[in-house]
């Protein structure tokens, strides 16, 4: 998987190399690079706080305070992964010309990424032993320190992760900053492409985005550390008992209210709106079923396949740590910085010159998906291990089970959520993908993405309305699944049945 992964790095280096380095550098060092540069950056970094901040926020007032109805909250928060980020885009857009530039890409990149954080954060919440945070009361600690000195700790490899993603996510996105118009180091690839093909610029810019990749990374992997974070002892199944907000009960949830209307309002208002008024607005029945079966058949292939390939590089990450295991990890997030275009061109070579036979293939787009978003899978499964005790293997291991039997009954049942998660949230991210699908699909095939994109870049907002609106019906089971797969009974479940 992780030859794989870096098949995207290989071409993009290749190339680099034929331009050489004293073209390489004038390529580079031009003042458009250096605006690309900082604008990249800027929102990359401002994007991966924002999220930050109000995916761990949301997360505590739902899963650690009375805050009326959070059930339904929860369900709400996590719906506009159900929005792509480019429908999100194109409602703002088609309702308000001047959001536009770094303000409204932070907006909506903010509002469309913030789940990605929220969801692992509140997983983890869940499954916290509340007895630490007693421990620490007991020991005269605010609310307050103890969130800060026990609970946040804790939180870390759901936090980093999501960042992480919303980072990678951010380096690589197109269709919602094109139609916002804020100039990134992708924009301006898929720009290169669309009038050279195959330019030493994009190229070059391609380079850049694979050293942001590796800073983003290491710097990740500096702040994770190399702690455990599973329980040693079997501890209690049982929940932290809510905090009263009192006199701040109502303004949070008009707060939390705000967020909801802002994420997953506006968008709706947008869709119904151009699908009563727009002029272009049509119904083809026959192009809407055959773009949505295609949808669904390459984004369940694609979640089965990218999660299952997650789940060795996950294990070799947590239970046999080492220089090795962590290189082979990290190597599967280079590609997901790098424009779908970018991967879709370095399949199309590496295909045509090692094996022309799976050429415009449905194999050949499985095997691009499972690159692109593999850190999804990744992230969100190797959550749920790093909470799987390995006690319990070792006392499997006591009873007379082998490691395969040991991982069917007793890893796999712990991390089966986490697997959920991430099959879901990369069946999200395939269903939306544009580019390499464009590139690579087999000819006639057409998904709902594609067909969005063909309209709305032609400011055909009605006509682009039904595939939108198919784009969110299809990701709503795979958000409330998401919604599912959070909750700590399966631990406690297999930690009950295994000593047996």
């Amino acid at each position: 998987m992780a030859l794989l992964a870096l098949v995207p790095l290989a071409y993009v280096a290749s190339y680099v190399v034929i331009i050489g380095p004293v073209d390489l550098w004038q390529l580079v060092a031009r003042p458009r690079i250096a605006e690309l540069l900082r604008n990249t950056v800027t929102l990359a970094v401002a994007c991966m706080a924002a999220t930050a901040v109000l995916g761990v926020a949301l997360a505590v007032l739902v899963e650690r305070t009375d805050l009326p109805g959070r059930r339904l909250w929860h369900g709400l928060l996590v719906a506009p992964l159900a929005v792509p980020a480019f429908v999100n885009g194109y409602a703002w857009v088609s309702l308000d010309r001047s959001i536009n530039g770094f303000g409204g890409a932070f907006l909506v990149v903010t509002l469309s990424y913030y789940p990605l954080v929220y969801l692992p954060v509140v997983a983890m919440l869940r499954r916290l032993d509340p007895a630490l945070e007693e421990s620490a009361w007991s020991l005269g600690h605010s609310r307050t320190r103890t969130f800060r000195t026990v609970v946040l700790p804790q939180l870390r490899p759901a936090l980093l992760g999501g960042a992480l993603l919303v980072g990678l996510h951010l380096l690589a996105e197109f269709g919602a900053l094109s139609l916002l118009r804020f100039p990134t180091f992708t924009t301006a690839i898929y720009d290169q492409y669309g009038s050279t093909f195959n330019g030493a610029a994009a190229t070059a810019m391609a380079g850049v985005l694979v050293l942001l990749c590796l800073v983003l990374l290491l710097a990740e992997l500096r702040l994770r550390g190399d702690r455990r974070y599973a329980r040693v002892g079997r501890g209690a199944a049982r929940s932290a008992v809510p905090l009263a907000l009192g006199t701040w009960r109502w303004p949070l949830v008009a707060t939390v209210g705000a967020v909801v209307v802002l994420a997953i309002g506006v968008p709706a208002f947008s869709l119904v709106r151009w699908l009563l008024v727009g002029t272009s607005t049509e119904f083809p029945l026959g192009e809407l079923a055959q773009a949505l079966v295609s949808t669904v058949v390459l984004a369940l292939a694609g979640a089965v396949a990218t999660t299952l390939a997650a789940i060795p590089v996950v294990w070799l990450a947590v239970r046999h740590r080492g220089w090795a295991s962590t290189v082979i990890e990290r190597s599967t997030y280079v590609a997901n910085a790098l424009p779908g275009i970018v991967v879709g061109l370095a399949l199309v070579v590496a295909s045509l010159r090692l094996v022309p036979v799976v050429y415009q293939t449905a194999g050949l787009l499985v095997a691009a998906y499972a690159i692109l978003f593999l850190p999804r899978a990744v992230v969100t499964v190797r959550a749920g291990l790093e909470q799987a005790p390995v006690v319990l293997d070792d006392v499997a291991h006591g009873l007379g089970l082998g490691p395969l039997a040991t991982a069917r009954r007793v890893t796999l049942p712990l991390i089966a959520p986490s697997l959920g998660a991430g099959a879901a949230l990369v069946f999200l991210a395939i269903s939306t993908e544009l580019t390499a699908t464009l590139m690579l699909s087999p000819i006639g095939t057409s998904t709902l993405a594609t067909e969005f994109w063909s309209a709305s870049s032609e400011l055909r907002y009605g006509a682009a309305a039904p595939y939108a609106l198919l784009l969110v019906l299809v990701s709503i089971p795979a958000t409330v699944l998401l919604m599912r797969t959070d909750s700590p009974a399966t631990t406690a479940a297999v930690e009950e049945r295994v000593p047996a």
